[in-house]
């Protein structure tokens, strides 16, 4: 139950972050598999590439999958997060300033960019 929370909870962030200043999966999901569950980098992109498979990627998510690095539940579960979150996401990004949106979209790179390079 936990983890599904938390995967719930990943889908959630990144669509609201994807809704606000249009990032999402390469930068909040791959990331936050890895060090809040433990997925591996190759398990965390194929993944990631799994969940946006219906607009993007499905070459790349099955090529992932052949080689056993897609969790299907994982991918699911964060899918309904992202949908749900990128929509309350987009709301509140529309009564945002641009220069605040900027600056947000700034700041979420630098940390990540932080994260990853310490980790």
């Amino acid at each position: 139950m936990e983890t599904l929370l938390l995967l719930l909870i990943i889908g959630l962030v990144a669509g609201i972050l994807s809704g606000i200043i249009g990032i999402g999966g390469g930068i909040i999901i791959i990331p936050a598999l890895m060090f809040l569950l433990h997925f591996s980098q190759k398990s965390a992109q194929g993944t990631t590439l799994a969940l946006m498979v219906p607009p993007i990627g499905l070459l790349a998510a099955w090529s992932y999958y052949k080689e056993g690095f897609v969790d299907i539940r994982a991918a699911t579960i964060i899918c309904i997060g992202f949908i749900i979150g990128s929509f309350f996401g987009a709301k509140l990004s529309i009564g945002l300033p641009q220069e605040a949106l900027k600056k947000l979209f700034s700041v979420v790179l630098i940390l990540v960019a932080i994260k990853m390079f310490f980790s």
